[in-house]
């Protein structure tokens, strides 16, 4: 009777006990059920990383779970306020290294600094955001002319090639339902400068039997080798190089005397006590191209039989002299 006894009690404390395991195992299921279980994997700046377990999926929550603090040179690549995506990682950054990246690139880079909710007058949660956008300045392109003996046409040679420049630009912004509707620029940084293209025009002139240029007007014909045009071009410059117009001016006083002399408007350029040829040495500062391109268009231009006006000389517009004020100097 007493083993019947035995049994029987054994028999009930073994139910009890899977009972009780079952119920154990359905509370962890509930649980389960109601709190998913993240595991994130953590990417620092070093290139080490870290496995964590959470059940939140927010950013910043995680980070702060786990004692993790952004430093200020470092920004986390999926945004602070964020949460994890499918890939279910975390990357941090230093501020040089996405700076650097964005060097290769011509999109927009934007890091959120800050983010906080207010509530306006009215009683709007408007989300208030501290941005810095990474953006590329454009380079600018130069062309340069320069005179060639060779037969043919303009020919053009790129002698330094242009890249962006990248600058810093930290905004505030304000949002009400996703929708941006106020953004004030808080200051601007010039990471690195652009440089600029420089593109090389070789003028190629036709030569004469004589190794010179044959440039022809309505009064006949005046050749001039490349070393001539260039000296026309420096002596012009350092009457007036202002403007187109002050330039045409000058070269246009000598031709009107050529003609009338029949000479050329070098010749007259060189004589004496008239232009700044044999008054001072300025002008040899001008060769070998240190002039505008609209010196040396002017100078083409009337070349060629282009006038901006009638007279044969002209004085600087200090002295007071009466007559036609171009670029400075009056025409009489």
């Amino acid at each position: 009777m007493k083993s019947e006894d035995s049994l029987s009690k054994g028999l009930i404390k073994r139910i009890f006990f899977m009972v009780l395991v079952l119920l154990v195992l359905l509370g962890m299921g509930v649980l389960a059920g109601t709190s998913a279980v993240n595991t994130v994997t953590i990417k620092f700046a070093d290139k080490t990383e870290l496995t964590v377990v959470t059940t939140k999926d927010n950013i910043s929550e995680i980070l702060k779970e786990n004692n993790i603090y952004i430093l200020d040179d470092e920004v986390v690549e999926e945004g602070l306020d964020s949460t994890i995506g499918a890939d279910k990682t975390i990357t941090i950054r230093r501020k040089s290294d996405v700076i650097e990246q964005n060097d290769n690139t011509e999109e927009t880079q934007v890091q959120v600094i800050k983010s906080e909710e207010l509530l306006s007058p009215e009683g709007k949660v408007i989300v208030e955001k501290i941005v810095k956008e990474t953006v590329e300045i454009p380079f600018e392109t130069i062309t340069k002319e320069v005179t060639s003996n060779n037969d043919g046409e303009k020919v053009n040679r790129v002698v330094q090639e242009g890249k962006n420049g990248i600058k810093e630009i930290t905004y505030k912004i304000k949002y009400e339902n996703d929708v941006e509707i106020e953004r004030t620029k808080v200051s601007e940084e010039t990471i690195q400068e652009p440089v600029n293209k420089i593109i090389e025009v070789s003028v190629k002139v036709v030569a004469s039997s004589r190794g010179s240029s044959a440039i022809r007007t309505g009064a006949g014909s005046w050749s001039y080798s490349a070393a001539d045009i260039d000296l026309l071009c420096a002596i012009t410059a350092q009457e007036s190089s202002s403007s187109y117009e002050g330039a045409l001016a000058v070269i246009t006083s000598a031709c009107n005397r050529a003609e009338k002399r029949g000479t050329d408007p070098l010749t007259e350029y060189k004589r004496p006590n008239q232009y700044c040829y044999s008054i001072d040495s300025h002008w040899k500062k001008r060769l070998n191209g240190n002039y505008s391109s609209v010196v040396k268009k002017a100078v083409t231009d009337a070349l060629n039989g282009v006038r901006n006006h009638p007279y044969t000389s002209f004085r600087s517009a200090r002295t007071g002299k009466a007559g036609l004020n171009i670029g400075g100097n009056v025409y009489f």
